[in-house]
C-alpha cells in the first residue's frame, strides 16, 4: 500500500535567493496568475546570511500549466530572482535504498512504516555488509544485496554499491545502523545520504556514546538523524529525539531507550525528506514542518 499525504496531487517548490522586499508576493503571485490554489506557504529569512528561503505547495488540479510547462516557467522565475530552486510533485515517490549491518530495529521500523503507507517512497533494494538481516528483507519482498566490506577492498565494494544505486535509479540512501564509514570518494559520487546516530549530537560522537553518557550521569539521551558528509557525524541535522534517564538506569537501559529514540528520529527525518520539507543551506537545515 502506497499513498500520498494529500488527497490531490500537488507541486512543491523549494526556493532560496538573496533576500529583498516583495519576494513572497512574487512567488505567490506567480502561482495565482496561473490559477493555482496554494495549500502551504512557508518562508524564512536568514538575516545573518541575507537569504530568503521558501517552500510553497499548490494544487495541480486547475493549474494553468501542465507539468512539462511548470519546470521551464519556474526556471524563468528563479533566474529572474537570482535564486536556486527544486521542484517536486507529491505523486512521484523517491526511490530509496536502505543500508544495514546486523542491528534490525531501525530497519524493521522503516519497513513497517513503508508497508503501512506512512512513508511515500519506493524501496527497490536493501544493501548490507552482513547477511544477518536477509530473511527480514525477504519477508517484506524487497531484494537484498550482500556486499561485504573488507578494508583492503573497500574501494571495490563501494564501486559495486555505486553501480547498484545507478542501476536502481536511487535518489536517497538511508543508513539504518549501517556500521561503515562511507568514503569521501563515495560521497562525491552519491551525496544524498541520511544517517541515524545513537547520540544527541554534537555530544558523545564516535563509539560507545551510551557508556560515556552513563559515566557522565546525563539525565537526557537522544538520537540524531542527519545528512552524511565527509566530516564524521557532523552533517546537517534533520531530526533529534530524546529520552529521560533516571539515576536507576544502567547502561543497558540507556541502550534500550536509545534504540527507541533512533527509530523515531530516523523515521521522522525520512518522512520530512519525502514530504520535501527539508532545505539544506550553509551546512545546516531549515525544516518547514
Amino acid at each position: 500500500m502506497h499513498v500520498t499525504w494529500l488527497s490531490s496531487v500537488t507541486a512543491i517548490l523549494q526556493f532560496i535567493c538573496p533576500d529583498r522586499p516583495g519576494l513572497v508576493s512574487q512567488l505567490s503571485g506567480w502561482i495565482a496568475n496561473h490559477a493555482g490554489n496554494i495549500h502551504h506557504a512557508d518562508h524564512h529569512i536568514d538575516a545573518g546570511a541575507g537569504l530568503f528561503l521558501s517552500r510553497i505547495e499548490w494544487e495541480l488540479e486547475g493549474f494553468a500549466l501542465t507539468r512539462k510547462l511548470i519546470t521551464p516557467s519556474v526556471n524563468n522565475l528563479v533566474e529572474g530572482l537570482g535564486g536556486k530552486a527544486h521542484l517536486y510533485f507529491s505523486d512521484e515517490q523517491p526511490r530509496v535504498a536502505i543500508f544495514v549491518s546486523k542491528q534490525n530495529h531501525c530497519l524493521l521500523d522503516l519497513l513497517w512504516r513503508y508497508k503501512s503507507g506512512e512513508l511515500p517512497m519506493q524501496i527497490p533494494l536493501i544493501i548490507s555488509n552482513h547477511q544477518d538481516l536477509e530473511q527480514i528483507c525477504t519477508n517484506f519482498g524487497i531484494p537484498f544485496k550482500y556486499i561485504p566490506i573488507v578494508p583492503k577492498k573497500k574501494s571495490a565494494s563501494e564501486k559495486e554499491i555505486l553501480s547498484l544505486l545507478k542501476e536502481y535509479k536511487i535518489e536517497l540512501v538511508v543508513l539504518a545502523k549501517y556500521m561503515q564509514i562511507l568514503s569521501g570518494d563515495f560521497l562525491s559520487k552519491f551525496g544524498t545520504v541520511i544517517n541515524i546516530h545513537h547520540s544527541f549530537l554534537p555530544a558523545f560522537k564516535g563509539a560507545q556514546p551510551y557508556h560515556r553518557a552513563w559515566d557522565r550521569g546525563v539525565k537526557l539521551i537522544g538520537a540524531t538523524a542527519h545528512y552524511v558528509t565527509e566530516d564524521l557525524d557532523d552533517g546537517p541535522i534533520i531530526e533529534q529525539t530524546i529520552a529521560y534517564v533516571s539515576h536507576r538506569d544502567e547502561v543497558e537501559d540507556l541502550i534500550r531507550k536509545g534504540r527507541d529514540t533512533e527509530r523515531i528520529a530516523l523515521a521522522r527525518a525520512l518522512r520530512l525528506y519525502l514530504r520535501r520539507q527539508v532545505i539544506v543551506y550553509r551546512g545546516r537545515t531549515a525544516i518547514f514542518a
